[in-house]
């Protein structure tokens, strides 16, 4: 019948509502790709052409979905697609009945799976072949009933999926292929059996082991949970298998001694040493097959990592890392995101790092309270796509026992499951019964395969409980006395999995009670030959003399002719490429600066110092909000074309250069951001790594990882670091979240030489000391270094600079201001000051007179604290009367707190300390720019008042 039949006689006069949407979605698949939907939709469409629309009585029936309503009257079309829905629902809502709670078996509303609910009965669906409904199904199914019985095995068992949330065709079409398939749910042999429940036995039994030998320490038991481990053995053994390099895995606390004694193979005699309190390094095993470092401070045993080198092959070897996490849950995320996407770049090039994606995989296990409760879960997993930060997809894990501490999931989440946060990034989710080891290692060969062929984040949602309480000291039956009710009668997985091969004849109950004595006995053995613990522990816990001995010298000047050639290529660009005018414009007046004798600014000077890292053989990575132009519009690195928008950055032309440049605008991010470049400079110590605030107190979101991993990594884990971080800091009257970058909080920290804390007053220091940064990455003094860098002074005239302090000088932790103290005999005040107020010192100097009694030193570095190099300068003036400690911020905050301890030490007998500042506020700065106007005339004005 032709196209212009009447729509009377068409089949879709059957249709209306939400059902005739569906089909007429089956009709625009079919203008894109005639033979992309079934053979009889084909013919349909051939034949009457585009769904029309019309008035038609409707039923109730299959008001379960409400998108979907069957007509009045039936005709095969009609049955074909409601059997076409029903499958679909079964795909989409699958796992809202299937079997993937241990525990808690809930009546589940089954409504909208029920086939009458779709009008439909197993004659009709007999009549339809079995591939209308799932064209991946297997091959042995007969027809539509066997397909949709399928769908229902395949989705609503102990293994269950979403992945309706995925938008992508090819891996929504992926996903459905392979679940439906069922390839990677594969047939076990007798011996992976065995050897799945030996590991089981393992696990259960060294949690038993410490349980009943270290009564009433903490563990975080894995127990309810038993199936992580053979879970990550999976992921682990499949990406080895791939030619997956690098492994890197972080962890909370609940299961991590586990996962140290089985996943990262750390010896049983170590773990039970430390709980022992007996730690011996000598227990480490002397081949070096794993590593365990070791801080002066030392950290508690569930908080630390390890190290492990596997075998592949003969030759080559795969590293497994267990990143060291503090006791704030998911921190560790974008730190090990770090690790990864360090461990998959080639740096020895010029331009971008080259990234090979499979060299390196990252498993995050989650707990599942803290996966949707803690922020950084969803910075992390938004920066997974991002190309700064991409690590071609983690496989995440979350550890789900349905209870945080002692809250259970209707009062610590919102959601139905604490995977749903995930949704929005289009990542596919797993729910798998942790009782079914079986269905766990099928969800692992599924994540894995999936990463590999999308390069995306996979989540597992393994589903278990918590036998004990929170640390094996709390009572669970006093806050949560149903559930514990029943997980006291719960078998364990590893009894229930034992029972499953006795059943299946391959195994008798003596060889499972046999595999469980030998494993005792191991355990026994190990605990049997421990030392003694340890009498005289020590307790003053001196840093080794490498880390608080000062810095070597280093020259950090840089040859004129190098500069010069330096300084050409960084203002060269391709001849058609057209670079905004007024950009233009200012890069240029950087031609002659270097032969004219010029003044450079701090924007040139950092440029440089780049440019001349990146000579010398150094990668260097830098990341922040608009970092690329500056927050300042000062630094304008990469290049846009106005008229294409292509890119052209001058720092990957560089000649001689074979060290990698990556410059990259973060999201709107602290935490994740810092934490990613904190784990990448871990993974790569060779390289500059810089983290750039947008304004300094913006840092204050990342707070955890100042003070858990930057600050005191070292001296807890052994891990060392030279991370660079710059926060604009600098008080201009723009209120308090514009103001200051928090100085005081990093000095508070200060302890132990555990990093560098710098307030510049000029482009030369900042210049020399990212240089003396760079020289001192692989060395064992390197530590962290935080600059406040400024703003109004990027380019003021008084902080820009001459060349020759680039090619003849180098840092100063201290800078005496020129025209002051000449006249020893006469200094009677000396003023100490950090920072911006020493250019506004100098800019108020300029109108002033007879001021023989003064002199201005400049501290630029406040930790390590110059006090020696203070000292004698103080030592000069024989009439010294009073230090006036000079500063913008007010009294508690600032420097002032930090300094006086050491302005007391040195200062000469009689000579008096006298603070000038903001006096003790709670805000940082006013929010009034003529109160602040007020306040800084009042602070310099001071300092040029002599006392009566």
């Amino acid at each position: 019948m032709s196209r212009q039949a009447s729509y009377q006689e068409s089949p879709w006069a059957q249709f209306s509502g939400p059902n005739l949407g569906y089909v007429m979605e089956l009709y625009e698949q079919y203008l894109k790709d005639p033979d992309s939907v079934d053979p009889e939709m084909k013919e349909a469409f051939d034949q009457w052409g585009a769904p029309a629309t019309a008035k038609q009585v409707e039923t109730t029936e299959g008001q379960a979905d409400v998108s979907f309503q069957m007509p009045a009257t039936h005709n095969r079309l009609s049955k074909l697609v409601a059997a076409v829905k029903y499958a679909d629902n079964i795909r989409t809502y699958g796992h809202l009945i299937a079997d993937i709670n241990p525990i808690r078996r809930k009546d589940k509303n089954t409504r909208r799976l029920e086939l009458s609910e779709y009008n439909l009965t197993e004659e009709d669906l007999k009549q339809i072949p079995a591939s209308f409904i799932s064209p991946n199904a297997p091959s042995n199914l007969k027809d539509g009933l066997d397909a949709i019985n399928h769908l229902k095995e395949v989705y609503t068992k102990k293994l269950a999926f979403e992945y309706n949330h995925v938008h992508e065709l090819d891996e929504r079409n992926w996903l459905q292929q392979n679940i439906e398939e069922g390839g990677y749910f594969a047939e076990l042999s007798k011996e992976r059996k065995i050897n799945l429940l030996t590991r089981l036995a393992e696990v259960e039994g060294f949690e038993k082991f410490i349980h009943r030998t270290f009564v009433g320490q903490k563990r975080f038991s894995v127990e309810g949970l038993e199936t992580l481990i053979p879970l990550m053995d999976e992921v682990i053994s499949l990406a080895v298998e791939t030619g997956t390099r690098t492994v890197n895995i972080g962890m909370a606390h609940r299961g991590r001694l586990n996962v140290l004694a089985h996943v990262l193979q750390k010896p049983y005699k170590l773990i039970f040493s430390e709980f022992q309190q007996a730690p011996n390094k000598e227990l480490i095993p002397s081949e070096g097959s794993i590593g365990i470092t070791y801080g002066w401070t030392g950290d508690v045993k569930y908080h630390l990592g390890a190290d492990r080198k596997l075998k592949r092959g003969t030759t080559a070897t795969t590293r497994i890392t267990l990143a060291n996490n503090p006791s704030h849950l998911e921190v560790v995320n974008p730190v090990v995101d770090g690790f990864t996407r360090a461990a998959q770049e080639d740096r020895n090039v010029q331009g971008y790092p080259r990234q090979d994606m499979d060299n390196c995989l990252a498993i995050v296990v989650h707990g599942d309270a803290a996966f949707p409760g803690e922020g950084i879960v969803q910075e992390t997993l938004n920066m997974g796509r991002l190309k700064g930060y991409n690590t071609g997809g983690s496989i995440h894990i979350i550890a789900n026992n349905m209870i945080g501490f002692t809250t259970e999931s209707s009062d610590s989440r919102s959601t139905l499951y604490a995977s749903d946060v995930a949704k929005g990034f289009e990542i596919p989710i797993v729910h798998v019964n942790a009782d079914d080891p079986e269905a766990v290692l099928a969800a692992a060969a599924l994540a894995h395969e999936y990463r590999q062929s999308f390069h995306k984040d996979f989540i597992i949602d393994l589903v278990g409980y918590r036998r004990y309480g929170h640390n094996e000291m709390d009572e669970p039956m006093v806050t949560n006395p149903l559930m514990y009710n029943t997980i006291k009668n719960h078998s364990t997985s590893k009894e229930i999995y034992a029972e499953k091969l006795i059943q299946e004849g391959l195994l008798t109950k003596e060889e499972v009670e046999n595999i469980d004595k030998d494993i005792q006995s191991i355990l026994q053995k190990a605990y049997d030959n421990l030392p003694k613990a340890d009498s005289n522990p020590d307790i003053v816990m001196n840093p080794p003399e490498n880390v608080v001995k000062k810095l070597p010298k280093i020259d950090t000047s840089v040859n004129i002719d190098d500069l010069e050639t330096i300084n050409r290529e960084l203002i060269t660009w391709p001849e058609d490429f057209n670079v905004f005018p007024r950009l233009e414009r200012i890069l240029q007046r950087r031609a002659n600066v270097i032969k004219e004798n010029g003044k450079i600014d701090w924007a040139h000077a950092e440029a440089l110092a780049f440019a001349s890292i990146l000579k010398d053989g150094t990668p260097l990575r830098m990341s922040g909000q608009d970092s690329q132009r500056g927050t300042f519009a000062q630094r304008n690195l990469v290049l846009h074309d106005v008229k294409t928008g292509e890119e052209y950055i001058p720092m990957h032309h560089l000649s001689g250069v074979n060290s990698s440049f990556a410059l990259y605008n973060s999201p709107l991010t602290e935490a994740g951001v810092v934490g990613f470049e904190y784990g990448y400079n871990v993974f790569a110590p060779e390289t500059l790594v810089i983290w750039e605030a947008q304004f300094g107190d913006f840092a204050n979101m990342a707070q955890v990882y100042f003070d858990q991993f930057i600050s005191s990594g070292r001296a807890k884990w052994g891990q060392k670091s030279g991370l660079v971080l710059l926060l604009p800091h600098g008080y201009e009257g723009q209120g308090p979240e514009h103001s200051s970058g928090r100085v005081e909080r990093f000095l508070q920290s200060a302890a132990e030489n555990n990093w560098i804390v710098a307030n510049l007053s000029n482009a030369a220091q900042y210049f020399h000391i990212l240089r003396r940064q760079a020289a001192i990455l692989n060395k064992d003094e390197v530590k962290p270094l935080v600059i406040m860098t400024p703003k109004s002074l990027l380019r003021h005239p008084l902080a820009s600079v001459e060349v020759e302090e680039l090619t003849k000088g180098s840092f100063k932790s201290v800078m005496e201001q020129p025209g002051l103290g000449e006249n020893h005999e006469a200094v009677e005040r000396i003023a100490l000051c950090s920072g911006k107020i020493a250019i506004d010192l100098e800019e108020q100097l300029k109108d002033e007179k007879d001021v023989d009694w003064l002199h201005i030193l400049r501290v630029e570095e406040l930790y390590p604290f110059p006090k020696n190099e203070i000292a004698d300068i103080l030592s000069r003036y024989p009439n010294l009367k009073e230090i006036v400690w000079v500063q913008e911020e007010p009294k508690n905050m600032g420097g002032w707190l930090h300094v006086i301890s050491y302005i007391r030490e040195i200062r000469p007998e009689g000579v008096d300390i006298r603070y000038e500042g903001r006096r003790r506020r709670s805000s940082p700065s006013e929010g009034d720019p003529s109160a602040h106007r007020e306040a800084q005339s009042r602070i310099v004005q001071s300092v040029f008042t002599k006392s009566e």
